[in-house]
């Protein structure tokens, strides 16, 4: 693309955050990519919306806005952590159903494909949820996340509707053939000191594309997004993009 277009990447965030994790993504990815945070409803700015616990709810939030941006024809990407892996794919099948322009590529970070047996942590009690966050340093620890406090009244909830809308999403994708698999290369990426999404269960994007597939794996637990390797990773691969695609949808050439 020699016109000098940046591509835009979409992000999306893991469940119970807002956008905050990509705020060092702008000045990370490096040159030529735009990075554009999704924010889900029923946190930061869209706090007094509705959260999305289904996949209705959730293309009622996200899928009009994106949809009026992509119609310029500028080349994008999205790209979607933990939660925000699947939300990124059931986007890109909506998208896709309207006939509007396809994502360069799918980029996902530790989050399993929606037919890996994953637990279903919303059904946990707010002592087992919060046990569970801690372990994964998704929560702070101590009284700072104590019953009361106020990241327990404000991000408990969101966390466990988010768990909720993962697995409508999942469950959705798994019963919707048309959207499996998808005409989009996907980049799956895990953390190499994570103890929940390993490489071998991130291996199984695969058979949800009929692009190419391509994994990597960087430093860091789950939460690698809030570190430099992923979006130096993400930003790379926007940029093999950019200037080797010649037809949307289609990665050619040069080395993710």
């Amino acid at each position: 693309m020699p016109d000098g277009t940046p591509l835009t990447l979409y992000c999306l965030a893991h469940a119970g955050a807002g956008v905050s994790a990509f705020a060092h993504w702008p000045a990370t990815t490096g040159p030529a990519v735009h990075v554009v945070p999704l924010l889900l409803p029923g946190r930061g700015a869209r706090r007094r919306e509705t959260r999305a616990t289904t996949r209705a709810q959730l293309l009622e939030a996200l899928l009009g806005p994106l949809a009026e941006q992509i119609t310029d024809g500028r080349p994008y990407a999205l790209y979607g952590h933990s939660l925000g892996g699947v939300v990124a794919h059931t986007l890109t099948g909506a998208l896709l159903d309207l006939a509007l322009p396809a994502p360069a590529f799918l980029a996902v970070g530790a989050s399993p494909p929606p037919h890996a047996a994953t637990p279903h942590h919303g059904e946990l009690s707010d002592t087992d949820l919060l046990r569970f966050a801690s372990d994964l340093d998704a929560a702070p620890h101590g009284p700072l996340a104590a019953p009361g406090s106020l990241w327990y009244r404000t991000v408990l909830p969101v966390l466990r509707d988010d768990l909720l809308l993962a697995t409508a999403l999942r469950t959705a994708a798994l019963a919707d053939a048309a959207h499996c698999p998808l005409p989009v290369p996907v980049l799956a990426v895990d953390g190499h000191t994570d103890p929940v999404v390993g490489a071998a269960t991130l291996d199984g994007w695969a058979r949800w594309t009929t692009g190419r597939f391509v994994r990597r794996t960087v430093p860091g637990g789950h939460f690698f997004v809030r570190g430099p390797h992923a979006p130096r990773l993400i930003g790379r691969a926007c940029r093999v993009v950019r200037r080797t695609r010649p037809v949307p949808g289609l990665i050619t050439g040069g080395q993710l």
